[in-house]
């Protein structure tokens, strides 16, 4: 563990390609894994997270392998063909890896125990648990269900029709993933839309996928199994939750101008992008095209003085993952910001909403926070910095806070810096070329 500091930098300047992103290269992996034949993933995110569910995969019977050139060549068992793991799957850090596997083997009869690092460790699994129990499928969960769990498949899995309580693309997904594997037709009902990655793979491999959209804005999915998937190559578009963190960095330091280039821009997952531009960002779209099924650009971002905004509930599904990064411009903003239903925040890698709120505070942000709400006064680019923020092995948290760090009058120091690989191994080293001033602090 190893701690390191941001310090205020004149600028920071570049053009730089965004990794790829993480919640398709998880599904890319998982689903080849289910099909008939060879698939060909390009632009696969090698991060800590995914190369986890890499090694889940092949626990279970896929071959995959990394070729020279960066493809995945992924050989499926096809659905019904996983076979039982020899030992535990340890998934690292990753929150969406393990939700989304324990789905899918919830229909298998095989019994499987998933561990992790001690963040995982402490997020509840039980809105996962839930909707999986009504299939057949049993669970063995530490206190308060979290890992080590242990999940008893069934061999005679029943459909079930799933009210998400709460916006989750992850409780969705795992409830399509049983489905795979299940005779008849699983639903699940969204009440506001979720990023669609799971659907719109399962489409493209051959799944009988049908989405409707509901009278209350929300969506109705609906999947018939058990399914054949067909083999595909998979282009990985860049990660908008990854691009986030430089293009923020680059609209909140003096003098700055960056374009991150393959970004991916499916609509349900621009809601930051949305809400940066009504700040008064200067974000320019080029380039905008198609690439493996997903919209993608490359955008442009300049330093612009930010303005507050309120942050509608219903924006949070399409930028769950950016709250973080959108409180450090909402801090160099001049007026308050207000964020609404940030509810999901509180069981993601850590309890966001409280390390925001926490981090922020150190470094001299006046702040107000509910249960599903903060408010962030702006200081108008004047940010004091000077504190130390306490990540809880958070890589959002970590990232966020050194971006902040570019723009501070005094230097911000994070406790820990690991955990970034799992999301975005190349982060430091981009900041570094960029111009910013990022070191480790002598022990």
């Amino acid at each position: 563990m190893s701690a390191i500091k941001s310090s205020q930098t004149t600028q920071l300047t570049g053009t730089f390609g965004a990794p790829g992103d993480k919640s398709v290269s998880h599904r890319a992996l998982m689903l080849s894994a289910l099909c008939i034949g060879e698939s060909r993933i390009i632009g696969l995110l090698e991060g800590e997270d995914v190369l986890a569910t890499a090694a889940a995969m092949r626990a279970m019977g896929a071959t995959i392998d990394r070729q020279d050139d960066g493809t995945w060549v992924v050989h499926g068992v096809g659905v019904g063909g996983l076979s039982q793991p020899t030992s535990s799957l340890d998934m690292g850090n990753s929150g969406t890896a393990v939700r989304l596997l324990m789905g899918l083997v919830a229909s298998y009869p095989m019994t499987v125990e998933f561990t992790g690092d001690a963040s995982l460790c402490s997020r509840p699994m039980g809105r996962i648990i839930d909707p999986l129990r009504p299939i057949g499928a049993d669970f063995d969960a530490s206190e308060g269900n979290t890992l080590p769990l242990i999940v008893h498949g069934t061999g005679t899995p029943l459909p079930t029709e799933y009210d998400v309580p709460v916006p989750s693309a992850q409780v969705k997904s795992a409830v399509l993933l049983a489905g795979l594997n299940i005779p008849g037709t699983t639903i699940v009902t969204e009440r506001e839309a979720t990023r669609d990655h799971t659907e719109n793979m399962l489409r493209a491999m051959g799944a009988d996928v049908s989405v409707i959209q509901t009278d209350n804005g929300g969506r109705r999915v609906s999947l018939k199994g058990p399914a054949e998937l067909i083999a595909q190559d998979i282009v990985v578009p860049g990660d908008p939750s990854s691009a986030a963190f430089l293009i923020v960095a680059a609209l909140t330091t003096p003098g700055s101008d960056m374009t991150i280039t393959n970004v991916g821009t499916n609509p349900l997952r621009t809601g930051l992008f949305l809400t940066l531009t009504e700040m008064g960002a200067d974000l320019t779209m080029l380039n905008e095209r198609i690439e493996g099924g997903e919209p993608v650009a490359d955008i442009k971002a300049s330093y612009s003085p930010l303005k507050g905004v309120t942050v509608p509930a219903d924006r949070a599904p399409s930028m769950i993952d950016e709250y973080p990064i959108l409180a450090i411009a909402a801090a160099a903003a001049v007026g308050d910001t207000v964020m609404e239903g940030l509810a999901e925040l509180r069981v993601k890698e850590s309890d966001r909403l409280a390390a925001i709120v926490d981090g922020l505070s150190a470094n001299g942000i006046s702040v107000d926070s509910g249960d599903d709400w903060l408010k962030i006064i702006g200081t108008g680019g004047n940010i004091p910095g000077g504190g130390t923020v306490a990540t809880h092995l958070d890589h959002r948290i970590a990232m966020a806070f050194l971006v902040m760090g570019c723009s501070a009058k005094s230097p911000i120091t994070i406790d820990e810096d690991e955990m970034i690989a799992t999301s975005f191994p190349t982060f430091l080293g981009m900041m570094d070329q960029a111009g910013a001033n990022i070191a480790g602090v002598a022990s």
